[in-house]
């Protein structure tokens, strides 16, 4: 008995050591695998606890009755693939992609073991594998009393996140008599639309007709300085009109701490201190149709509708709405295929890799397409007089073929997004002039931040020729596209002063009372916001 509890120790030693990558992002002080989940918390937590114990089960049958050469084995290869599975651990934890060649060459000095004992074995060496076997099992007896202590910090965070995306508590109706007598504000926010791309460089033949007629209507700022290079401390900021550099959510997903980059202080995101309890305190009903962000989460009692959703996988490959089987199987194929999803690792074909850049793009197409439905909705419900709609384009990975002009997951890049970008800008707008409320409706399109060539995306596989030529060779230009249309507005102007995307707060609350109705008021109240 002494024995088989000797060997289901240090199974469960090597377990948490080489299963790190899988239950490390669940139990992480950053919670950010719990904060952007839209799934059912039991498709987060499940899959990755039944994959530990498999393994662990599986691990300490065969350490128990594994004996001879065989034991030798298994401990060699416990012990020689040791440093390639830390050296995955490391770059996982640090959020970036093992180099190809560094995961080669660990995971091929490990392999070496095998026949390197086997040419060299002598009779003798038993004595000292013994001796080198009770010294591991010691040392990975220590780590399964740390596995044990995750196993506990993994129930309670289950636990914490029990309840993570049931429906919120909304609030309740607004007088809808009082709305129809003021005029619709909708804010349209791009993910990672560039201005440059849009109106000042853009790529040779990229046809943006519904930007174009835009422009000619409306406000272009062209100096615009963002708040950010993440949507989700960008969102936050634009929320609440104050500078966020950093966020914290809680284990349950459902409250979140900025960091104050002035003050240097953490304080709690307050729904009653953004701009949505401003539209609230002006009688206007609200709306958001989100992607990302836990919009609904985060702000349930200033909306009255509410939709988000993120279909992108954890970081430890779990799948929202993926069965059981798929979310046990995905992290494997990962772990051993790509290291963080974007190199191909040793032992896997490139069809397998592909295989999973495809899963993320078409997450990406799910995202587009259900948040395009749930915008329709918003837009055709004529109470909303304040509505968000925040489209996960033109973000990577390109979901579009403009010059096929339809969906496509294939032979698509941020060019192509864009130009879905254009298509979404029409349908919206021919959705408000089905409605006649174009004219009257204030409508504010704009980025959160713009395209992040080469602070992102430039050394990504999926980088395409058109976009090195289409960014300068990858030149990053911080400028994120921001144009109001005032209502009744048909003639278009320009604002070239810098402009803090953090007064988006202010502009929209401006607009909410009434305060700014011509184009000549707009640059007057820009320029004394200014920086």
């Amino acid at each position: 008995m002494k024995d088989y509890l000797r060997s289901a120790g240090a199974a469960l030693g090597v377990t948490t050591i080489y299963l790190l990558w899988l239950v490390g992002p669940l139990i992480s002080s950053t919670h950010d695998s719990i904060y952007h989940w839209d799934g059912s918390p039991s498709q987060l937590f499940l899959a990755p606890i039944l994959d530990f114990f498999v393994f662990w089960l599986l691990l300490a049958v065969v350490l128990i009755l594994a004996r001879g050469r065989l034991r030798i084995a298994v401990w060699c290869a416990i012990i020689g693939l040791a440093p390639w599975v830390q050296v995955k651990n490391w770059y996982f934890v640090k959020h970036t992609s093992i180099p190809h060649w560094l995961s080669v060459l660990v995971l091929g000095l490990g392999l070496s073991v095998f026949p390197v004992l086997l040419a060299l074995w002598r009779s003798e060496f038993e004595r000292k594998f013994e001796q080198v076997e009770g010294l591991a099992t010691t040392l990975f007896l220590f780590s399964g009393f740390y596995g044990l202590a995750i196993l506990s910090q993994y129930g309670w965070l289950s636990w914490q996140a029990r309840s993570l995306n049931e429906r919120p508590v909304l609030a309740a109706m607004r007088d809808q008599r009082a709305q129809a007598l003021r005029p619709r504000v909708i804010w349209i926010l791009f993910d990672e639309l560039s201005y440059s791309q849009v109106y000042e460089h853009r790529f040779p033949g990229l046809q943006l007709p519904a930007f174009d007629a835009l422009a000619a209507q409306s406000t272009v700022f062209t100096h615009t300085i963002p708040a950010g290079i993440r949507t989700e401390m960008v969102l936050p900021s634009l929320l609440t009109g104050a500078a966020v550099d950093g966020i914290r959510p809680s284990s349950n997903g459902r409250q979140l701490s900025l960091h104050d980059p002035h003050t240097g202080a953490w304080h709690g995101l307050d729904e009653h201190d953004t701009v949505f309890q401003d539209a609230l305190n002006l009688n206007y009903r609200t709306a958001i149709a989100g992607w990302y962000n836990p919009y609904c989460r985060i702000l349930p009692h200033v909306v009255d509708r509410c939709f988000w959703t993120y279909g992108y996988s954890a970081e430890n490959g779990m799948v929202p709405r993926a069965s059981l089987q798929s979310n046990m199987m995905r992290p494997w194929m990962r772990f051993f295929g790509y290291g963080m999803g974007a190199h191909v690792a040793f032992l896997f074909p490139e069809s397998v890799r592909l295989d999973d850049d495809d899963l993320d793009t078409r997450q990406h197409l799910s995202d587009y397409m259900a948040l395009a439905e749930a915008a329709d909705k918003m837009l055709e419900d004529n109470t909303a007089g304040f509505v968000l709609i925040h489209m996960p384009i033109p973000h990577p990975f390109g979901i579009y073929d403009r010059k096929r002009q339809q969906f496509s997951v294939t032979h698509s890049d941020y060019l192509d997004n864009v130009a879905l970008a254009d298509v979404f800008l029409k349908h919206v707008r021919s959705k408000l002039e089905q409605s006649g409320q174009w004219d009257s409706s204030t409508v504010v399109v704009m980025a959160d931040h713009s395209w992040r060539t080469k602070l992102l995306w430039e050394n990504a596989p999926q980088w395409t020729k058109e976009e090195d030529v289409a960014s300068g060779g990858g030149q990053f230009d911080e400028r994120p596209a921001y144009v109001v249309k005032l209502p009744e507005q048909h003639t278009g102007a320009r604002i070239d002063a810098p402009f803090s995307a953090v007064n988006t707060r202010s502009l929209l609350d401006a607009f909410l009372a009434q305060k700014i109705r011509s184009k000549e008021e707009l640059s007057a109240w820009a320029m004394q916001s200014g920086r």
